[in-house]
């Protein structure tokens, strides 16, 4: 499924507060997601249901960008907010605590089924995965090659401390620890498995807009292609990070015109020093980046 919008900023609103999540649908990200799972206490949930349907009915212009966390299929939640937001057309969903494709597979019948009931294109509801939050999954995560209606693969550290025991998912200098760089390593490897888009986890210290800026432009050099985001402040920083500047934009549609201009030539010299296939196969994935832009 190729979604007709952009993917870099990912805006979480607490389903439970109408004032957030109008700002986070007024934002400039990409999309904003609606969270029925981890920022509604179990008490509120019934009346966030709700409150998501509501908003979504009352927008329809540019639904296409509101999408909504619902909780895990191993709790008792799913099904009552897939039905009580389903008739308002979400945009997309964002399943969390998956344990494999099987939960991705479980959920595109569900999908189908409240479609069919409520006058949906069949198979129209997209989907981004949440695939290392816990510890069983992280063995699964090259296994959504072909998996019915992702679009995109993202990575959770909190959880998955909690899912095996951990106390800290921080190194002394703040850094993650290596079990949670695998993480972040495999949800990459499993995204361009899939052929899917890779997002980068939330970065929680949201007043830190450096470093904010500096870690989304290292996880897009390393292949990421957008980030979650918990403030609406964090949005621009992303949004920036994750766009192609026109310096690498020119640097790429030279290296295309230079491989086009010598058809069948394995490397060419090219500003003292020597470009191959792949040189030319990244640039074509950032041209092709910038149009989907």
């Amino acid at each position: 499924m190729t979604l007709p919008i952009k993917m870099r900023s990912w805006l979480f609103a607490p389903g439970d507060s109408e004032k957030k999540m109008a700002k986070a649908a007024d934002s400039a990200a990409d999309i904003a997601l609606f969270d029925l799972e981890d920022a509604v206490a179990t008490e509120n949930k019934a009346i966030a249901r709700q409150m998501v349907h509501d908003f979504l009915a009352a927008r329809p212009e540019g639904r296409e960008r509101l999408w909504v966390r619902v909780n895990p299929l191993d709790g008792p939640y799913t099904l009552d907010d897939l039905a009580a937001i389903m008739p308002a057309r979400p945009g997309g969903i964002m399943l969390p605590k998956v344990y494999g494709r099987q939960d991705v597979e479980l959920l595109d019948h569900y999908l189908t089924a409240f479609e069919a009931a409520n006058g949906i294109a069949r198979g129209s509801t997209p989907l981004i995965v949440l695939v290392t939050e816990t510890a069983e999954a992280m063995f699964h995560t090259g296994d959504y090659k072909g998996a019915p209606r992702v679009v995109a693969l993202t990575w959770g550290a909190e959880d998955l401390a909690d899912s095996i025991g951990a106390s800290s998912n921080r190194n002394a200098d703040g850094s993650y620890g290596f079990t949670y760089e695998l993480a972040r390593s495999m949800c990459l490897l499993g995204a361009a498995t899939a052929g899917v888009t890779a997002i980068e986890t939330i970065q929680g210290d949201f007043r830190d807009l450096d470093g904010l800026k500096a870690r989304a432009e290292k996880v897009r050099r390393d292949g990421y292609r957008g980030m979650l985001a918990i403030h609406p402040v964090q949005v621009d920083v992303i949004n920036a990070a994750f766009t192609p500047t026109e310096e690498e934009i020119a640097e790429a549609q030279a290296i295309v015109d230079i491989f086009a201009a010598n058809p069948g030539v394995g490397a060419i010299g090219y500003k003292g020093g020597m470009l191959d296939r792949p040189y030319l196969s990244r640039a074509e994935q950032l041209l092709r980046q910038v149009g989907a832009l």
